[in-house]
């Protein structure tokens, strides 16, 4: 069973007198970590690109914000909240001449630290402290007096106190009040990605575009196919999110629930288990990290272009269409012209 630590594992006297500095400190976790660490008493600085939204943002918020070299050459702690593509020429160039012995590093996502594009020095302390939740929520619920869960990880213990001062940072976050997994870096790297590639990201959208496509073609509507196979994945999702799959199931008609366990397994069968599993073994052995890394030096051509394709897909000009429908959304998705949903017949 997994390790879980709550406020009470958790000193926060240990961040007295240490500055921490947040790299994206005005992006959606990095505002989070920042006010949040900032309310519990922590002295916070926060590196942005000057001029930039976040930049003016975390002025904003009353914070001092400098570029990242001066940042990492400030604080005791620093927190990487930047995307993954650009941590490595950030950590060679701004954050490692200032990683001196005593200094602690920190993440939240072990991408590059477990493939390698950034190698600390061997007397720093390297940890992750990841909250499951976006900053909004991680913000929203620390002002509540609650938290989101989050996992711990230690890398490079070099001070000996590596998991206990990651603890003390969770705390001021506020996600102890929830709870903190132990994991490692591997493990919350490669789960990660198998998540994403996988079920959230890849196989959810692959497995809605496939099921519009199917109903599509034996001819029915694009419209009442996109309800049926998108739009309503929002209840089903809502439903596991609250209480599990045995709550979505115990919510929704007998019917579909036999559809359910009988069908299912049809579509996500053997054959689509052993795809998963080499994708699972790509992540490990670092054949997509390398992959993605190659990508993002050549400048993208491969991502651009499949993702120009993927927004002229026909599912996204009719959703969009019909999403004009829902006055709840508008607020919050452009308008786009087009034809009018057909009346039913």
């Amino acid at each position: 069973m997994a390790k879980i630590y709550y406020d009470k594992d958790c000193n926060l006297k240990l961040l007295d007198g240490k500055v921490i500095g947040i790299l994206g400190g005005g992006g959606n976790q990095g505002h989070a970590h920042s006010q949040n660490l900032r309310d519990s008493g922590c002295n916070v600085i926060v590196a942005e690109l000057k001029g930039t939204p976040a930049w003016k943002s975390a002025q904003a918020a009353g914070f001092k914000v400098m570029d990242a070299a001066e940042v990492a050459k400030t604080a005791d702690i620093v927190m990487v909240l930047i995307p993954d593509p650009i941590q490595k020429a950030v950590y060679q160039q701004a954050i490692a001449p200032s990683m001196k012995k005593g200094k602690t590093l920190m993440f939240a996502h072990g991408f590059n630290i477990h493939y390698g594009q950034i190698v600390p020095p061997a007397d720093i302390d390297v940890s992750m402290i990841a909250p499951k939740a976006p900053g909004a929520m991680v913000r929203q619920l620390y002002t509540e007096g609650r938290g989101t869960p989050a996992i711990i990880a230690v890398h490079q213990d070099a001070s000996g106190k590596a998991k206990q001062n990651a603890l003390a940072y969770a705390k001021a976050l506020g996600v102890s009040r929830a709870g903190i997994i132990e994991t490692t870096f591997a493990e919350e790297t490669e789960t990660d990605l198998f998540g994403e590639q996988a079920v959230l990201c890849g196989g959810v959208t692959s497995l809605i575009k496939t099921g519009w496509e199917t109903l599509v073609e034996a001819g029915y509507q694009p419209e009442i196919a996109y309800f049926e196979v998108l739009h309503e994945l929002k209840l089903i999702i809502d439903l596991i999110y609250q209480g599990g799959i045995a709550h979505m199931r115990r919510s929704v008609s007998e019917t579909a629930r036999y559809g359910d366990i009988t069908r299912g397994p049809r579509v996500i069968n053997e054959t689509v288990r052993e795809e998963m599993e080499i994708i699972l073994s790509e992540i490990q052995d670092g054949t997509f990290a390398k992959e993605w890394i190659l990508e993002n030096q050549a400048g993208r051509p491969v991502f651009n272009a499949l993702m120009r394709m993927e927004a002229e897909h026909p599912i996204e000009e009719v959703g969009a269409e019909l999403r004009q429908m829902m006055s709840w959304l508008q607020a919050q998705a452009p308008k786009k012209a087009g034809r009018k949903p057909k009346a039913s017949k």
